[in-house]
């Protein structure tokens, strides 16, 4: 870690190991980056919070990235003189360290709070700009009981609840998973294929804010969330305007209500279809049919939801022995379950119009159902040609609706339900509540007791945390079909708090999503013992002005954060509803174009990489590759590359030092450097606040080789000009290369840290550039060449150009076609 660009090393050389050494160490004492919350400070306030870490092992490359990202802008923001909350946890509850302790016989604090220790010393090493006095884990009972205190706060609202339904099971890990996370059908964290079963479950409402969760999205638009991040959030909520219809069943009582988006094909509804494993397919079924019914269900059990609605399957389903009744003609549809109609989507129940939807159109041609077309669109019979026609076109078949456009034929339709009153215009939403509930150990205890009197009794607030049994571990934890916390029988045994009678607790835990759905709130005061957070505190800092993170995140963790806000929101502890004014992505660190993994044996280890190059190299390649949205292939990078910019940039640094004092005025010093150093400045600066890092880094790399040139065939280090580039140089190196700059201006005579407060403004007299050389050329053939400036606009470098007496010369009497400019370096007038 110490070559210096061919040159022999000196005492004066870059030396990578040492720098983190004295530094680390120097951070540690001084904790530079602590955030005030003194009433009179008055510099502009910025929250900037990195998506936080779970503690599975050592930092690995992805961390590499992510908080080398994240800390260019806290840095960024700290350089610029403003009170910075840039804080650091764990979300360190989870089922990789319950398994774990089953695999080791411990229990699952101890894998969890030893990996978090190994990841904060190498967080320290990697010289994030955190304040460690506000580290937090989830896992402790300080930050889990509010955790409690909040569900029983939803609990209140209606917004905990408990209920019998179909969730989804990851027979592996033997817990249940919310619909976000099954991946192609499996388990997104053990790859496992998910089945479907029926438990009573705790869910989050979080229906109820549906609307919300769309509107908001107004807030984040216009460059400050990525714009496929939303639209993904948009496409998971998925809300659909159309008509709730009533269809009466022969032999039911109560009508059967579905939501469809194309009322106006109702007079095409040729069958009726209810998802088979819904609770009204088992209720509609007849006797005579029950054999076939349950085979069917049984293996509809086994599919998961993504199979199900997958247009490639061939359409299964089974006739239940029933008929509805159509709302608006009168005729008889036969009632079949199938697999591809989904219990929790609508009511569970659907309209089929085999014209005009092809999953219904495939059903109906493979069981020999009528295909009725009610929409002219002059794209021939589906029922001849196979494809459905769900487009544009005007009413048929359809009584007092033929002839209507698609518009107001559903305008009419919805009227003449609502008059009959079998209809009305409704809205649907493709989210789904939350489901909470996890049958595993490692988690937060849900504070209900179940009394055999009372039913469902929250736990008093002075109760908790209620806190985790101790006794539990290794064996005890493996996955059995219900919580491990079932078979502590002297924790699962309580009082009832409203009655005093015998009761049991609760045994399933919380989704640990909901852990990092507020996190970022505890920040603001991580030690209050008597609230979830400071709300004064939390109004002093406000919503988190920039949050880095990874996009797998958009569906999960980021929209229940949102949906948490606006629920504290509505309790009154917080101003704000939205939870994070700006977002980034960051991609992914690969290797050879492949994901990184021990079976591919191509994996990068960290830890290697910063002993071979410094921690400064590694940090400055991961920013350097590319923009932050893209992944980074470490097989096309180099850290070695990096190193040797850092020596150069070092030397320049520490022979400024030696050649000029502190204070040096460099108004007398070298003019092409001082405006390649402010030009430099102003463009960083540019590239920073736009996130465009790589950018940043390759214009502070052309300010280092001006610094070179000017002191090795220049007017040499003792320049004024060579002092100010060296300065900048260190300010600017700070953003991406820690050790190296703090070195460097300690050897530069300046004393305090390099990262606080010493952003330099450039002058704007010295943001002038000299003239550039534009050619000119007429059919490709150059003609002449302009010295024109380099902000020159595309209109005026043409009138200059056609106004040339050369190019007026060999234009002739030619007819100019026309003119191709691209300012400030070319212009092609092209001639008939």
């Amino acid at each position: 870690m110490t070559a210096v660009d061919g040159d022999q090393a000196t005492s004066d050389s870059y030396d990578a190991r040492a720098l983190q050494e004295k530094w680390q160490a120097r951070w540690a004492a001084e904790n530079p980056f602590a955030a005030s919350e003194d009433p009179a400070d008055t510099r502009p306030r910025r929250f900037v919070v990195d998506m936080f870490a779970y503690p599975s092992g050592d930092l690995h490359m992805g961390h590499a990235e992510a908080f080398a990202i994240g800390d260019v802008i806290a840095r960024y923001r700290f350089q610029l003189g403003e009170n910075v909350l840039h804080p650091i946890g764990w979300d360190s509850f989870g089922l990789p360290a319950e398994n774990a302790a089953i695999k080791n016989g411990t229990h699952p604090a101890e894998w969890t709070y030893a990996n978090i220790e190994t990841q904060a010393e190498s967080f320290k090493r990697y010289g994030i700009s955190v304040d460690w006095s506000r580290r937090l884990h989830t896992s402790d009972p300080e930050y889990y009981r509010w955790n409690q205190w909040m569900f029983l706060r939803f609990f209140e609202r209606g917004l905990a609840y408990r209920k019998e339904g179909l969730v989804n099971w990851c027979p592996q890990d033997q817990t249940v998973l919310a619909n976000e996370q099954v991946v192609q059908g499996r388990c997104e964290r053990c790859g496992t294929e998910v089945v479907r079963r029926s438990l009573n479950q705790w869910y989050f409402r979080i229906t109820d804010y549906a609307e919300r969760l769309l509107q908001d999205m107004d807030q984040l638009e216009n460059g400050n969330w990525p714009d496929d991040v939303l639209s993904m959030q948009r496409n998971w909520i998925g809300r659909s305007t159309g008509a709730d219809v009533a269809f009466t069943i022969e032999g039911r009582d109560a009508p059967v209500t579905v939501f469809t988006t194309r009322p106006d094909t109702l007079y095409g509804a040729t069958f009726f279809v209810v998802a088979a494993d819904a609770e009204l397919a088992d209720e509609l079924c007849t006797p005579e049919h029950r054999a076939d019914f349950d085979a069917y269900k049984e293996r509809v059990a086994r599919l998961s939801d993504i199979e199900r609605q997958s247009t490639e399957r061939e359409k299964t389903g089974v006739f239940l022995g029933r008929y509805a009744i159509n709302p608006v003609n009168g005729e008889r549809i036969p009632v079949w379950a199938a697999d591809y109609v989904l219990a929790e989507y609508g009511h569970g129940a659907i309209m089929a119009v085999p014209a005009h939807d092809q999953r219904d159109l495939d059903f109906a041609l493979e069981f020999g159902l009528p295909v009725r077309e009610v929409v002219e669109t002059g794209e021939g019979d589906p029922a001849e040609t196979g494809t459905a026609t769900p487009g544009e076109g005007r009413l048929m078949n359809s009584g007092p609706l033929d002839g209507l456009p698609k518009g107001e034929a559903i305008d009419r339709i919805i009227e003449v339900l609502h008059e009959r009153g079998t209809g009305t215009a409704s809205v649907n939403y493709r989210l789904r509540d939350w489901l909470l509930s996890r049958q595993r150990f490692w988690g937060t205890p849900i504070p209900i007791i179940h009394c055999p009197a009372c039913g469902e009794v929250p736990v008093p607030d002075d109760q908790l945390p209620m806190k985790l049994p101790d006794d539990l571990k290794g064996a005890d934890l493996a996955p059995k079909g219900v919580s491990p916390l079932a078979a502590a029988a002297d924790w699962v045994n309580a009082e009832c708090p409203a009655c005093g009678g015998p009761a049991e607790r609760d045994t399933d835990t919380m989704d640990t999503f909901v852990d990092s759905s507020w996190y970022y709130l505890r920040y603001c005061s991580p030690h209050v013992d008597d609230a979830p957070f400071d709300v004064d505190k939390v109004a002093y800092w406000g919503a988190v002005d920039q949050y880095i993170g990874g996009k797998e995140h958009a569906t999960l963790h980021l929209l229940y954060a949102r949906f948490f806000v606006k629920v504290l929101y509505d309790m009154g502890l917080i101003g704000f509803d939205e939870p994070f004014r700006r977002l980034l992505n960051q991609g992914q660190v690969v290797n050879g174009g492949r994901a990184m993994s021990k079976s591919l044996g191509n994996g990068v280890d960290l830890g290697e990489e910063i002993e071979k190059y410094g921690v400064d190299a590694v940090r400055l390649t991961m920013l350097f590759a590319g923009p932050p949205e893209d992944d980074i292939d470490w097989a096309d990078v180099s850290p070695a590359a990096s190193l040797k910019f850092l020596n150069r940039a070092f030397r320049v640094m520490v022979e400024a030092g030696a050649a000029t004092e502190p204070g040096t005025d460099p108004a007398d010093g070298d003019v092409a450097l001082r405006k390649a150093t402010h030009q430099a400045l102003d463009k960083i600066s540019a590239a920073v606040e736009s996130h465009r890092f790589n950018v940043a880094v390759a214009r502070l790399m052309e300010l280092v080789t001006a610094a070179r040139k000017a002191v090795d065939s220049g007017p040499g280090a003792q320049d004024p000009a060579v002092r100010e580039a060296a300065e900048a140089i260190a300010v600017t190196l700070s953003l991406f290369a820690p050790y190296a700059a703090e070195e460097g201006w300690e050897r530069l005579g300046r004393t305090g840290s390099v990262a606080i407060g010493n952003w330099r403004t450039p002058v704007p007299e010295l943001l002038t550039q000299e003239a550039v050389t534009c050619v000119v050329q007429v059919s490709s053939k150059v003609r002449d060449k302009l010295q024109v400036a380099p902000d020159i606009g595309d209109d005026e470098l043409e009138r200059l150009a056609l106004a040339s007496e050369k190019v007026q010369s060999f234009i002739g009497g030619k007819e100019v076609r026309r003119v191709v400019v691209k300012a400030p370096k070319l212009v092609n007038v092209v001639v008939a």
